[in-house]
């Protein structure tokens, strides 16, 4: 009677089937690509089944391996479960943790709030992921993730972080070139923006709420459309908590028109059983709404 498959074993099928091949889930694990195919080819063999179909594309799960997915989860689930009871310091964090977030997130607010979290619990190693898109959670691209809309999806947990606003910006050398007085002037100026066909989220379409559609400087990535504004290329939409990061960079029309958004902490639901995640989710909704409210007070 063939053996039960190890969690060693189990731990490097999930990284294939997450990375979708050889070489992604030996960068996960830091291990060879050649040495996860061989315990690949082992774990087949010991359950007579083969659990991936090799394409050009990479690793595809077959039916067999779509079979095994959750079985192997929940076997990971309950390993970091363990993890946690053996180290039985609720308040000593460590192992690592990959938080997943849109662009103006990960870049003005996480860098300074999970490094505070580090600075209080040595142990641990925080992986911040900023991708223009959806994280797929279910697929293990990060432990969490902040996001602008609440997902629907199941086997999902979704908590609110905090509200937070937006401001149409210039910098004070564009302004005083071209001064705006009104919504009406926004007309025919050059602006800055979403390239239309890469927003991921309705959440992120701000210009379509001030009836404008066209940019001549667009970007996915929120960062490159602040450096534009704050260089003076353009009027942009900026996150009230960004202002701060350039004292050249000014509020325009604040009294006229904002937009309130808000971000989500998104997590796998069987990560509540992890005292470990849930701790450091805790810690970083905390963070982050102080953060928010110190950005935004500053800048106003």
């Amino acid at each position: 009677m063939a053996a039960a498959p190890a969690w060693d074993d189990m731990k490097i099928f999930l990284a294939v089937a997450r990375e979708g091949s050889l070489s992604g889930g030996g960068a996960v694990l830091k291990m060879d690509p050649a040495t996860v195919g061989r315990r690949v080819a082992r774990l087949e063999a010991a359950l007579g089944s083969k659990l991936f179909l090799k394409s050009p594309q990479g690793y595809a799960m077959s039916e067999a391996g779509e079979r095994m997915v959750p079985h192997a989860e929940e076997l990971e689930q309950a390993m970091l479960a363990a993890e946690d009871a053996v180290r039985g310091q609720e308040d000593r964090l460590g192992g690592t943790i990959r938080v997943g977030a849109p662009d103006g997130c990960a870049n003005f607010l996480l860098p300074q709030v999970v490094a505070r979290i580090c600075e209080a619990h040595p142990d641990l190693e925080v992986q911040v992921v900023s991708l223009p898109r959806v994280f797929n959670l279910n697929r293990r691209e990060a432990d969490m993730a902040v996001a602008v809309s609440r997902p629907t999806a199941a086997r999902l947990t979704v908590q609110k972080i905090a509200d937070y606003h937006l401001y149409l910006a210039a910098s004070r050398s564009h302004l005083r070139h071209q001064p705006v007085s009104g919504l009406e002037d926004l007309k025919g100026r050059r602006l800055v923006g979403y390239v239309p066909d890469m927003i991921f989220d309705k959440e992120l379409d701000y210009l379509s709420e001030l009836g404008l559609e066209r940019v001549q400087l667009a970007s996915n990535s929120a960062s490159v459309q602040f450096q534009w504004v704050r260089q003076g290329a353009g009027l942009g939409v900026v996150h009230g908590f960004a202002l701060g990061a350039d004292p050249r960079v000014e509020r325009v029309l604040a009294e006229d028109w904002s937009l309130k958004r808000t971000f989500w902490l998104v997590r796998h639901g069987d990560d509540r059983r992890v005292r470990r995640h849930s701790r450091f989710a805790e810690l970083l909704c905390e963070g982050l709404r102080g953060e928010i409210e110190r950005l935004e007070g500053a800048a106003a």
